[in-house]
């Protein structure tokens, strides 16, 4: 009798192997489908960045008209500019809890009709005041919202491979926003007038809550899949308090270090060198040489191409390279296309605007990989909230100088003097950037 559980003894194998075949097979349907949907989200993701960026850049687009036809000055529509701006930062970091408590889909949509009212209103205004209140407050709540935050989480959530490529993708899509709608704005401002060109901004806002209605996912495991590239499910999210709590709990943890004040810093730079005054003053720097509204709305269209190369290729960098070594080259070569820009413009196209062009189209977004790559290094599960108030200097940066740069356009009569300060910036950035690397090439420690 002894012998009968000996012998029995390797029928114990086989009992352990037989469920091998069949529990081998469980993580077949997360790879089992040939597209993963973590692509199709960060396609409906690309579809809203992208109308989010067009979105903002009307205002550079319209200046000439507004001036022309209710006598404000360049600083009183930059200022509308600026609260746009500074609430598009400010309500970044905020976006990010709510979309972790309240779910991506119910924040997207919501925002993207904020921007639809915003604009839409805008053709009923006759004061100032107005173009603050509808460009100003809901179109710069409704686009911070959608900003770096939305693309932060859901590289994160969805992805556990190429999380650097797809953050550069949809980073590259304001790029591609500017591609697209820049030139139809131009000339539809220039043809049928300002009103015309915002209440296509107002329809396409509508347009896009669309998809994100109808494909949206909030994580891969609401459809039983796991994240892009990864071999486990990551641990559920762990979520208590308000939004507004949590948002600032980060922000008082993350102000605890120095690396949060260096990226911050770098970052506020960014926008004062890109969005700020790029972006919100080109258009009207050019047109002071001469250059017609859509000839310089091409240009800056033309930036956003080659953007769309810079930022995907600096992903891919990201994945294989030193952020902060990225940094800190993307950000001395901007400044030296800033210094020479005042010599470039003319009254039409000419070889040296077009290869500033070139050169300054593949640097204009591509701090943002590395960027947020660091935050992920440095601040781990609350990231995509840090990132948010990165995001938040960087849009209060841009919101100064496209403030600055306009009162400057009117005391000096040109731009000259903000190409110069904005060159000088960027070597601020250089330095903000070589502080991050400590001793041995070791992470910045935390502030004592």
């Amino acid at each position: 009798m002894n012998d009968a559980p000996a012998e029995e003894a390797p029928t114990a194998p086989e009992a352990v192997l037989e469920p091998a075949p069949e529990s081998a097979p469980e993580p077949a349907p997360a790879g089992a489908p040939r597209l993963h949907y973590a692509w199709v989200v960060a396609g409906v993701a690309l579809l809203v960045l992208l109308g989010s960026a067009g979105f903002r850049s009307t205002p550079g687009l319209m200046m000439d008209a507004l001036n022309s036809e209710f006598g404000w000055s360049h600083a009183t529509i930059a200022g509308a500019v600026s609260v746009n701006l500074t609430l598009y930062g400010l309500t970044a970091p905020f976006a990010a809890a709510l979309m972790d408590r309240f779910g991506v889909r119910l924040v997207v949509v919501c925002a993207l009709l904020t921007i639809s009212t915003g604009a839409g209103l805008t053709v009923l205004m006759t004061q100032s005041w107005q173009l603050v209140l509808c460009w100003g407050v809901l179109v710069g709540l409704g686009s911070g919202s959608m900003a770096g935050a939305f693309a932060t989480t859901v590289s994160g959530r969805w992805f556990a491979a190429r999380q650097g490529l797809v953050t550069g993708v949809l980073t590259a899509a304001s790029a591609a926003g500017n591609l697209v709608f820049m030139p139809l704005l131009a000339w539809l401002v220039e043809q049928h007038g300002w009103r015309t060109a915002v209440v296509l901004v107002s329809l396409c806002a509508t347009a896009v809550a669309v998809p994100v209605l109808l494909l949206m996912r909030e994580r891969p495991a609401d459809l039983g899949l796991l994240p892009y590239g990864a071999t486990e499910q990551p641990p559920a999210p762990v979520l208590g308090g308000s939004a507004l709590a949590r948002s600032l709990r980060v922000l008082r943890e993350a102000a605890r270090r120095k690396a949060f004040w260096l990226l911050a810093g770098s970052f506020a730079i960014c926008g004062a060198t890109t969005a700020g005054l790029v972006g919100t003053h080109f258009i009207p720097a050019a047109h002071d040489h001469g250059m017609p509204v859509t000839t310089s709305a091409s240009l800056l269209a033309l930036v956003g191409v080659f953007d769309v190369v810079g930022t995907i290729a600096s992903g891919w960098f990201t994945d294989r390279f030193d952020s902060r070594t990225l940094l800190i080259t993307y950000y001395a070569l901007r400044g030296l296309s800033l210094l020479v820009l005042p010599q470039l413009f003319a009254g039409s196209l000419h070889p040296p605007i077009l290869a500033f062009v070139v050169f300054y189209g593949l640097d204009w977004v591509a701090t943002v990989p590395p960027t947020v790559a660091l935050c992920r290094q440095y601040f781990g599960a609350d990231a995509p909230i840090v990132f948010g108030w990165v995001l938040a200097a960087h849009q209060i940066g841009a919101a100064a100088v496209a403030a600055l740069a306009g009162l400057a356009r009117d005391h000096f009569g040109n731009y000259d003097a903000a190409w110069y300060a904005a060159g000088g910036l960027c070597a601020v950035a250089v330095l903000c950037c070589l502080a991050l690397r400590a001793r041995g090439g070791r992470l910045a420690p935390a502030l004592s």
